[in-house]
């Protein structure tokens, strides 16, 4: 099915008087009004089913100047530090010895890499070896110098060494070994303290990075390993990781989908670390109303709707004001008009029990379209939700 009139999906802001057309005219004829945003709906409804036309394609936002951003926090980390922290490109790479390292079996795959449980030879030691797929040099070298620099920060998963096979000089980097639960049959588990405790864990990792001038810009269930028995974390993954310097216009093609930024999603470019804080938000949903994923987006646009859906069109159109960002037309149609729906509606008898007061609060923090109102990482394990937590790892302290 093909989208005959594309200019028809404006008549939806025509029939209720949203924008005005050129003339000025307002379409006062009830019937035709009526026929017009039915038009609208079946186009829209087609476009959710069937995707975009390939010959009806929507436009970068428009950012006009005057409105920059800069991260809240660590803001200058990577300018007071030597330029080489930093440099990626200049890194010479260390390559320890392959034959060192035999694959014991599959356990995943991604975009730029294949990963395998694998063991040492010598000490028989098991470890995780992520076998990269052809990609620029300097991405590697990235990903290694953040690796490198962040090397025994709490929670952040280790590297523990970087091979490469001599005939194809295929990279490989070895990491420790985590005997991770997948998500999808662990998180049904979890009793609210676990979720509690898990989700701080991570704040751990992502304040320590951010306080290092790094954002993870990755964040999702699949990138954080749970070992439940030991109750360890770690974050890992950092191939989209980036050095954050203020003022920098970053790529918006990074995140997945159900876990982008709005900012993303509305092409703002000078992103900070914030950005984590909305992934790690839309994480947190999932985990207390059992909604996984908890913004599921078809592709990109669909993705912006179904937050709007949520937090409200009032509230995107004053967070793209305050940054002089205009969507392109088409999305706007598209985003239409909603109210803000509470968190609270998404709460039922099987959840009831995680979704408490305190952690909808704290979601509703998090899951603000203006990144700059997101709390920090550090202010965001001081909410009261983490109490519990707080006060446990004070017990041990003490002990």
């Amino acid at each position: 099915m093909t989208i005959t009139d594309p200019n028809a999906v404006f008549h939806l802001h025509n029939a209720t008087g949203s924008i005005r057309t050129n003339n000025a005219a307002i379409v006062t004829d009830r019937n035709a009004a009526m026929l017009h945003l039915n038009n609208a709906r079946r186009i829209i409804d087609n476009f959710l089913i069937f995707g975009l036309p390939k010959n009806w394609r929507i436009g970068k936002s428009i950012r006009r100047p005057g409105a920059t951003s800069k991260a809240r926090v660590y803001t200058d980390v990577n300018v007071v530090r030597p330029k080489e922290y930093s440099d990626y490109e200049s890194l010479t790479v260390q390559w320890g010895e392959q034959d060192d390292y035999e694959v014991v079996k599959k356990v995943g795959r991604g975009k730029y890499s294949e990963v395998f449980e694998g063991v040492r030879c010598d000490t028989n030691e098991r470890c995780v070896i992520k076998i990269l797929k052809p990609v620029k040099k300097k991405k590697i070298k990235r990903e290694i110098k953040i690796l490198q620099n962040l090397c025994g920060g709490p929670n952040i998963v280790k590297l523990l060494d970087i091979v490469r096979d001599q005939q194809s000089k295929t990279p490989s980097l070895i990491f420790e070994h985590v005997n991770n639960t997948d998500f999808k049959a662990l998180y049904p588990t979890l009793t609210d303290y676990d979720i509690r405790y898990y989700i701080y864990e991570l704040l751990k990792a992502l304040d320590y990075c951010h306080s290092q001038g790094i954002m993870h810009r990755d964040v999702k269930p699949h990138n954080v390993m749970i070992d439940h028995e030991q109750r360890k974390l770690r974050l890992i993954d950092w191939g989209l990781a980036e050095f954050y310097h203020p003022g920098t216009e970053y790529n918006v093609r990074v995140a997945s989908r159900y876990f982008k930024g709005p900012e993303l999603l509305v092409d703002l470019q000078d992103y900070d670390y914030s950005l984590d804080l909305w992934s790690l938000g839309c994480m947190f949903a999932g985990m207390i109303f059992r909604k996984e994923p908890f913004f599921y987006g078809h592709d990109n646009y669909d993705q912006l709707v179904k937050i709007a859906k949520v937090l409200g069109t009032d509230e995107l159109h004053s967070y793209l004001k305050k940054y002089r960002l205009e969507l392109d037309p088409h999305l706007e149609a598209l985003v239409g008009r909603h109210s803000r729906k509470p968190l609270t509606k998404f709460i039922n008898a099987d959840n009831q029990h995680l979704a408490v007061p305190e952690a909808v609060d704290f979601l509703d923090k998090l899951l603000q379209y203006d990144h700059q109102e997101r709390p920090t990482a550090k202010e965001a394990m001081a909410h009261p939700y983490f109490y519990p937590v707080r006060n446990a790892e004070s017990s041990r302290n003490r002990t």
